[in-house]
């Protein structure tokens, strides 16, 4: 009997094109996700695009009996974990959520696969363990810094309990991928970021003015110390990060141990420079003001890559033209993401440029 991977947070953004990623590998998925932060017309669209039905539970991973029974009822070798909340500027104004939500939600998962004696696990981690770095392009080796925000420091107390555990217990074999911005969409604009309400991220801002649900895009700060005065940040592909997820668990079959691997593409991009790229690759104009500096940012930050290329054999293939095309394609098809009818989709991306 095939072995399956339970994917925690599977219907959201990364989650979701991860378990394309493993279905294409010919691997077993089941998706656990309680939907704040998520939709389930994404796996309908998984469905759609593999032509296998995914296995899918509504539930949260602080429910220790739904855990615990999700384990006794499907022969599961290992777990990827993306169930968390992720806004930086919401974790300001709520940090009790995010640390309930992040931390103990992981505490509980970890007691349950250590109570099934499932030891294999890759955990969705951010560049934001790093602080404000003191060097960059930043490489793991670096260390963990400060994290300027309670997103960031639940990550790095999410790390620092997964290391004690690996150190109490040589059975386990953790997988933590640091990943820096992710955007993009899958190539066929079926499956893409479809965030609850307003969105944090710059490219859902900045495509949903584009597509004229917004009057503007707001920048906010353009007095850091950059090359322009806006945030720096390494952009990184959805289908990228999804085929390093898939690379980090093929490793953990032969390792034991916790193991750190930065995914991002070692370039680092202004908010100025994303804004302009996407005007000159769409021909779309976006209004934008600035605004004052949101709390728990950092200047700028990029990723050296070479560790995951060296142990994982996992570079970035898709450039930044290519993260804008997917992203507009995918906002084109969806304009209001998923609750777009999705039987224009296919004759909408046909029409449109690729």
């Amino acid at each position: 009997m095939q072995k399956t991977t339970l994917i925690t947070g599977g219907a959201g953004y990364i989650g979701s094109h991860t378990a394309l990623a493993l279905i294409d590998a010919g691997q077993q998925v089941l998706v656990l996700d309680n939907l704040c932060n998520s939709c389930r017309e994404s796996l309908k669209r998984l469905e759609f695009l593999t032509r296998i039905r995914v296995d899918f539970i509504e539930g949260d991973i602080r429910d220790t009996k739904l855990l615990d029974d999700i384990f006794s009822r499907y022969d599961i070798d290992a777990v990827m974990h993306f169930a968390g909340l992720k806004s930086v500027e919401e974790s300001v104004r709520q940090p009790l959520e995010y640390y309930a939500n992040n931390v103990v939600g992981t505490l509980n998962l970890c007691h349950a696969m250590a109570r099934s004696e499932v030891f294999k696990l890759v955990f969705s981690s951010s560049a934001t363990v790093y602080g404000a770095p003191r060097k960059i392009p930043i490489i793991e080796d670096l260390g963990t810094g400060k994290p300027v925000n309670p997103y960031g420091r639940t990550k790095l107390m999410i790390e620092e309990l997964l290391t004690d555990l690996c150190l109490s217990d040589p059975r386990w074999s953790i997988a933590v991928l640091r990943y820096f911005n992710p955007i993009g969409a899958h190539e066929s604009g079926l499956i893409g970021e479809n965030p609850n309400g307003r969105p944090n991220n710059l490219l859902p801002c900045l495509t949903q003015v584009a597509i004229g649900r917004a009057p503007e895009l707001t920048v906010f700060g353009g007095d850091y110390p950059t090359v322009d005065g806006t945030c720096v940040r390494d952009y990184v592909h959805v289908v990228d990060l999804a085929d390093g997820h898939l690379k980090a668990l093929q490793a953990l079959q032969r390792r034991n141990g916790i193991h750190v691997w930065n995914l991002g593409t070692g370039i680092g991009y202004s908010v100025l420079q994303i804004i302009r790229s996407f005007e000159d690759i769409t021909g779309v104009t976006i209004p934008f003001r600035f605004a004052p500096r949101r709390a728990g940012d950092i200047a700028q930050c990029w990723a050296d890559p070479s560790k995951a290329w060296r142990e994982l054999g996992w570079h970035a293939q898709r450039d930044l033209m290519q993260m804008i095309i997917d992203t507009w394609r995918w906002q084109l098809c969806n304009p209001q993401g998923y609750r777009s009818q999705p039987e224009l989709l296919a004759s909408i991306a046909l029409k449109q440029w690729v």
